[in-house]
């Protein structure tokens, strides 16, 4: 049986850890920034762990990535 493919999509999109849970960036940050507090624009900087719900399927995706 052939090997999985690491899917491309998700592994530009996620990292892994050290410890090996999932990073991933904050959404909301490509535009419309004049409706954003400084406030809110500084929090979207910072990336945030992936939810334990999408964790699984995600960890599938990126099988292979380091």
């Amino acid at each position: 049986m052939a090997k999985m493919k690491t899917h491309r999509g998700s592994a530009k999109r996620f990292k892994k850890t050290g410890t090996g849970k999932v990073k991933r960036a904050s959404a909301y940050t490509s535009h419309l920034f004049a409706n954003k507090t400084t406030k809110a624009k500084r929090h979207l900087r910072k990336a945030s762990l992936v939810s334990s719900g999408d964790y699984k399927r995600i960890r599938e995706m990126i099988t292979y990535m380091k």
